[in-house]
């Protein structure tokens, strides 16, 4: 018997994320692990009137491609995938990998030729997303490899994943717009304020969001959610952050991350596990070493990092940071082949103040 929860599962993502209408070509991107989901969208989709195209991807396929794959084949943009991001209305993409740890011994340098490469499907998402042409949204579905991960059974991280995505509630649709609604309150309070001061044991950090806009992250884009953000001004950050929760890409843990910054630019990188992969990414391109994004996790169902940075972000009492790639709606003009999220915990003596006005205090906001 099929758990009931996925059926709730794929109507948040139907239904609030994507928002599918007749006439919506959906790109759905899974692996086969996440089939029984697929199946329940498949359905879903053609019941509002649109058009799915599944995109199956098997176990163990970027690790066979960067294995054998030549310079070329590296450079080569997917074309069925470029296309749907470049022409459909809509895409939802499925994380739900059966092993983990994949690509933790392939080359560095060919994983940022290939997020090179493929830049410009990331650029299509986000700029079409931006002028409400293309509702994408990224979610997980629980796998065996990822319970492993985060140090549960299969049972007790599927009990997690659908509580995080509010799958378990009677109505979840109306669970996702409430959050909107409290959170729309933070938003209207930030509207036309410049500086941004976090301190903390992990942090010293100042930066600018004058005429920046800050999103209300409530299920549209990921799910889960809870969070807001922004793309603070390119050349504004001053200061350091040591990154509390370590910071996971391309199948690598990167641990202990500090950065140093100023006039936006980061000028001093460290980590106490996997460094070299660290320094390479930040020298993918220009902007890699810039802020696309600054953000703060309300989601506090997601009370554990758990090694997944679609839930480890959104933690109620952290903030996080993007290098690389910023999201024009925010008024991002920061452009790179990355967007690499890395998390930092503020539940203890740390407070967030804008321009003064104190906003957050140890993990809560006080306005």
């Amino acid at each position: 018997m099929t758990d009931p929860r996925i059926h709730k599962f794929a109507q948040i993502l139907v239904d609030h994320s994507a928002r599918i209408q007749p006439g919506d070509r959906v790109l759905l991107e899974s692996t086969f692990a996440a089939e029984p989901l697929v199946r329940e969208l498949y359905a879903l989709i053609l019941q509002r009137g649109g058009y799915p195209h599944p995109l199956f991807t098997f176990p163990e396929e970027e690790k066979i491609f960067f294995t054998y794959a030549n310079e070329t084949q590296l450079d080569f943009i997917p074309t069925f995938k470029y296309l749907a991001y470049q022409e459909f209305e809509s895409r939802i993409r499925i994380h739900s990998a059966t092993d983990t740890r994949a690509l933790s011994e392939i080359d560095p340098a060919k994983q940022a030729r290939r997020q090179k490469a493929v830049s410009p499907i990331l650029e299509a998402q986000m700029r079409r997303g931006a002028a409400g042409e293309f509702k994408w949204v990224t979610t997980l579905f629980p796998t065996e490899a990822y319970a492993r991960e985060a140090g549960m059974s299969m049972q007790e991280y599927e009990d997690f994943v659908y509580r995080a995505c509010f799958a378990d509630r009677d109505d979840p649709v109306a669970a996702w717009k409430q959050v909107e609604k409290e959170q729309e309150h933070i938003v209207a309070w930030l509207k036309g304020r410049d500086t941004v001061t976090v301190q903390g044991p992990n942090v010293d950090l100042q930066l600018s969001i004058k005429g920046r806009r800050f999103m209300n992250s409530s299920g549209r884009f990921n799910m889960p959610d809870g969070e807001v953000f922004t793309g603070p001004v390119e050349d504004s950050a001053n200061g350091w952050v040591r990154f509390t929760y370590p910071a996971i890409a391309g199948g690598r843990v990167v641990d202990g991350v500090e950065l140093h910054f100023e006039n936006g630019r980061v000028v001093k990188a460290s980590a106490t596990e996997n460094e070299a992969y660290l320094l390479q990414m930040l020298e993918t391109d220009p902007g890699a070493r810039y802020l696309g994004e600054f953000a703060i996790g309300t989601n506090f169902q997601i009370d554990r990092f758990i090694g997944q940075i679609l839930f480890d972000e959104k933690i109620g009492g952290t903030f996080h940071m993007a290098l690389g790639a910023g999201y024009p709606e925010t008024g991002s003009v920061n452009k790179s082949a990355i967007h690499w999220d890395m998390i930092c915990d503020l539940r203890t003596d740390s407070e967030i103040r804008v321009d003064g006005d104190l906003l957050y205090r140890n993990g809560q906001f006080v306005i």
